[in-house]
This record gives structure tokens, C-alpha cells and sequence, in this order.
């Protein structure tokens, strides 16, 4: 499992400075790039970031100032080229403390930090995301301003619609603004399964299938040619006789 990761920062430069180190190191996924504390906060409750990138100096809102508005922050490494905010950086409990220009070692050693003291969200998704689905077996979605549970068995077939997906189930259609590509690794792959560009469906749910497309109930659902294999292998191999 990848540790998700952002960076925010106001400058380019220093944006990809920190984007190719985290590129050289294979357990980092960079799930997004800010470039002021209000998109930031806009990822953070719409993503599952396990670490954050984070300068000080900002238009509008400082790092700092993004750091304590967050109830449950993600672990966090402070990027700065001030050596005059560290006390205050540490007091917010942040991992640590890199000045600019950041080196690849000193980018390094501060990964090292991250993996031998990993914080219970790392935790959670790496050795308990199996008994999470069992136990819980749903997912909270935003919609309407606010937080609702979808149980996912009653989920038909989500749908991408640009930067938001639509949640089908048989009492209600949700429209939630999240891309199909992060809801679909949230998803237990032993029931759910992406079929098309634009679609996902819940496997114990098809009615029926060809080589071309899928028949959900209320829905027929073509096969993308990317997925074309993967979902016929998956599906002659279960069940079938």
C-alpha cells in the first residue's frame, strides 16, 4: 500500500523540486499539487492523504495557519525556505523541518521518519482495510453538504461525469464530486469491478453479460476494449458452468 501525498507550495520551482523526489521513491503517490492553503483544504476533505508537503509563506492563508484549522491533519512535513517558524512547525507536531533549497538526502532521511513513525491513518489503510470492508461494508460520500452512508451492496453501477461521479443504487441516485479512479481503490475488488472508462459496476448484481456489454438492472453498460479482457477473465471464472 502507497502512502498518499501532496505538496503545497506557491511556488512552482519548489512544487517540482518536491514532486521529482517523491517520484524516485516507490511507496509515495502524489495524489495532488496546491498551490495555496484553500485548495488544499479542498483536497483534504474530498481525499485520503496520509502525508503532507507543506510551505509556510502562502497568499491568504499561511501553513501554519492551514495546520491549525485542521481537526485531524495528515502527517506533515513543513517546506520552508524561514528557519524562523521550526518552533512554531514542531509545536504542531510535525514530522519535519526541511529548508530550501531541499536536497534529495535531506528529502530522504525525513521519508525515513515518516515510515518509523507512522501515524494510525497509514496504519489503518494498510493492515486493516480488509477487516474494515467486512465489518463495515459501506462508504460515506458527500453529497448535499453532508455526509451519507451507501451500503454497498445496494450499489448498482457508479458513473464518471467529468470531476464527479453518480453513485446508482435501487432507492437513490447520489451525485458525489470525487474521481472514478480514487473511489474505485476504495472499492473491494471482489465485488466491484471497472468495465469502461466511464463506469463501475457491482459484480453481484449483473444480470447478464456478452464480449460488448453488461445488463445491470435499469442499465446496460458497454465494455470498454481497455477493460475488455479483464472483465471477461474475471467473470468466466466465477461462477460459470
Amino acid at each position: 500500500m502507497k502512502i498518499n501525498c501532496i505538496i503545497v507550495d506557491d511556488e512552482p520551482l519548489a512544487c517540482k523540486v518536491l514532486e521529482n523526489h517523491v517520484n524516485k521513491i516507490d511507496s509515495l503517490e502524489l495524489v495532488e499539487k496546491c498551490g495555496n492553503a484553500i485548495e488544499a483544504f479542498n483536497v483534504l476533505s474530498n481525499k485520503e492523504v496520509d502525508l503532507m508537503f507543506l510551505d509556510i509563506q502562502m497568499p491568504q492563508v499561511t501553513g501554519i495557519e492551514l495546520l491549525r484549522t485542521l481537526k485531524n491533519p495528515p502527517r506533515t512535513i513543513i517546506t520552508t525556505a524561514y528557519r524562523e517558524y521550526a518552533v512554531e512547525g514542531y509545536e504542531l507536531d510535525v514530522i519535519d523541518y526541511l529548508l530550501k533549497p531541499i536536497s534529495f538526502e535531506r528529502f530522504f532521511k525525513s521519508i525515513n521518519k515518516v515510515f518509523n513513525n507512522s501515524s494510525p491513518r497509514v496504519i489503518n489503510r494498510t493492515e486493516n482495510s480488509q477487516l474494515q470492508e467486512k465489518e463495515d461494508n459501506f462508504i460515506f460520500i458527500k453529497s448535499d453538504r453532508k455526509k451519507l452512508k451507501v451500503f454497498l451492496k445496494e450499489i448498482i453501477y457508479i458513473e464518471s461525469i467529468k470531476d464527479y461521479v453518480k453513485i446508482v443504487t435501487d432507492e437513490k441516485t447520489y451525485i458525489t464530486y470525487i474521481k472514478l479512479g480514487y473511489l474505485e481503490e476504495k472499492l473491494p475488488g471482489d465485488n466491484f469491478i471497472r468495465v469502461h472508462k466511464s463506469n463501475i459496476v457491482n459484480i453481484n448484481l449483473i444480470k447478464s453479460y456478452t464480449p460488448l456489454e453488461i445488463e445491470m438492472p435499469g442499465k446496460t453498460i458497454p465494455i470498454g476494449r481497455y477493460y475488455k479482457q479483464k472483465v471477461i477473465n474475471l467473470l468466466e471464472n466465477k461462477n460459470s458452468i
